[in-house]
């Protein structure tokens, strides 16, 4: 399943934004999700991950309190909303169907940049 990331743009530090992503098929509500973002030169990390029937969410320590991850099976959509963003949340986010412990699987569709300004 190849999901699609969306909602990105420029935000001051401290400021809020929220992502989307767009699943496809009957089987999107079936998977736990996730998001991943990446930088240059570096890996792409995990950031959260949402169980198949969103009751399970987890999240990476740099985020925890700040981002919300959630989901609308009946839309076959996904969202992160990003609130008291840093610099250091600069990066292309992707969105991906993954494992119950955040592995992710399947392709990687096309990204989104966030970049946050101080």
């Amino acid at each position: 399943v190849q999901l699609q990331a969306y909602g990105g743009g420029v935000v001051q530090a401290g400021g809020s934004l929220r992502l989307s992503c767009a699943g496809s098929g009957r089987i999107f509500s079936t998977y736990p999700v996730g998001w991943f973002r990446q930088t240059p030169g570096k890996e792409r990390e995990f950031v959260a991950r949402i169980s198949w029937n969103g009751r399970s969410t987890y999240y990476t320590d740099a985020v925890k309190g700040r981002f919300t991850i959630s989901r609308d099976n009946a839309k076959n959509m996904m969202y992160l909303q990003m609130s008291s963003l840093k610099s250091e949340d600069t990066a292309v986010y992707y969105c991906a169907t993954t494992t119950d412990r955040g592995i992710p699987t399947g392709s990687w569709g096309q990204g989104t940049q966030v970049t946050v300004s101080s």
